[in-house]
């Protein structure tokens, strides 16, 4: 059963919700968040990203800059830029992208949940980046973006969201890239104990995008439990902020790559390796994209191919064996082009779906990459597979898009 409970939400007024709200952190670099956040005092970047208030090159895991997120914090909520909802609540976040709407649910999670494996994940977390995201929470003593989870959706929960978006939404703008974000509250009591119960059947969460904020918002709530002689397990800390989507509304993206080098092979003798594994079948200039799982784009020298895996080559009953991404990786990057290690290579890099096949041609074009290679994305029944058999996915993998706006709303520590 999943544990969530409602919670008294930290959330801009409405008339400053497009000022406050931003991208995730981690999709973007110091410098793009000084850009974004140029002459906009109210934008969460000063909290998410404090080194834009320090000078260009300030060591973005410097102790001065975690604190300046916290006195950025605190300033927010004294100034009316954040306000702390009166009674605890769920609530309903909506993103629109290309005309298609999913819709989930802002809870808070369960740390022992995470704990104990209730919450799943499907990627390894780097100490590194849990350690960072850690500092930040314990600072602020606040889980200040949320994370984004998948559930095995369930009609009376799907009839809820309905009834409560027939209603007109607490926030509904249009963010620079386009897509749309839309928010209301669910006051309810009844309503709100419904939600809970209905959780507590749920057997599993999933954690879709965000496992290094899943960690350390689970790892700070288990030290404050640790720390605690008077532990209750009724604490705030003992949750942390999330987004749940069913499973049935997600899309997951492809997730590309793009290698600098043949290893050494010229055209002829690359595609001739390739070919020991898969049909390749020349495309033209034109854009091409993989029609089905197993079927791979490649973009080299200025033509596209596609590329079939040969029977054989891979095992459709191991939830890891049947990814195109493992597929790729053993009998491509690695066997042909010598890459053994996605994570720590540096002549492969990876480019997300939303920015298009035209964006793997223009690095090959402009000399930058030699060869590009666009996979067919991956499922949410496979990502639930993976999960469920205590595998872990390799490398950049999954891309979720629309990502979560954040400073739509905050969960408190305490």
């Amino acid at each position: 059963m999943a544990i969530i409970k409602p919670f008294r939400g930290i959330r801009p007024p409405k008339e400053l919700v497009e000022q406050v709200a931003s991208r995730p952190y981690d999709v973007l670099n110091s410098e793009e968040a000084r850009v974004e956040a140029a002459g906009n005092e109210k934008s969460l970047y000063h909290i998410i990203k404090p080194e834009i208030d320090f000078p260009a090159g300030t060591d973005e895991h410097s102790p001065e800059v975690y604190e300046k997120a916290a006195v950025n914090f605190n300033l927010f909520q004294d100034k009316g830029w954040l306000v702390q909802d009166a009674k605890e609540n769920y609530y309903v976040y909506a993103q629109t992208m290309n005309g298609r709407t999913q819709y989930g649910l802002v809870v808070c999670a369960n740390v022992e949940d995470y704990m104990t494996g209730k919450i799943k994940k499907h990627e390894l977390t780097r100490r590194d980046k849990e350690e960072d995201r850690m500092k930040h929470v314990r600072i602020n003593n606040a889980n200040i973006e949320p994370v984004f989870f998948a559930y095995p959706h369930q009609d009376e929960l799907d009839a809820i969201v309905a009834n409560v978006t027939k209603n007109p939404a607490e926030y509904d703008f249009t963010a620079p890239d386009g897509f749309g974000h839309h928010f209301w509250l669910i006051e309810d009591e009844k309503v709100i104990a419904r939600i809970t119960e209905l959780f507590a059947g749920i057997p599993y969460l999933y954690i879709a995008d965000g496992h290094h904020r899943s960690a350390a918002a689970a790892l700070v709530g288990d030290e404050k439990r640790k720390n605690n002689p008077n532990h209750t397990g009724e604490e705030e800390y003992n949750f942390f902020l999330a987004v749940c989507f069913p499973d049935n509304q997600l899309n997951i993206i492809d997730y590309n790559r793009v290698v600098k080098d043949l290893n050494g092979l010229t055209d002829e003798q690359f595609l001739a390796e390739v070919s020991k594994n898969f049909t390749v079948e020349e495309k033209g200039a034109d854009i091409y994209k993989p029609t089905q799982l197993h079927n791979f784009s490649l973009y080299l020298s200025g033509k596209f191919y596609s590329l079939t895996a040969k029977q054989g080559t891979y095992n459709d009953s191991d939830p890891i064996g049947v990814l195109d991404v493992t597929i790729s990786s053993n009998l491509i990057l690695d066997e042909v082009l010598g890459i053994k290690d996605l994570r720590s290579d540096k002549r492969v890099d990876f480019v997300g779906g939303i920015r298009g096949l035209g964006e793997l041609k223009k690095r090959v074009d402009s000399g930058e990459m030699r060869v590009a290679l666009a996979l067919y994305p991956v499922s949410m029944e496979q990502l639930i597979n993976i999960a469920d058999s205590g595998n872990i996915m390799p490398p950049k993998t999954t891309w979720f898009e629309p990502k979560l706006r954040s400073g739509l709303v905050i969960h408190k520590l305490v």
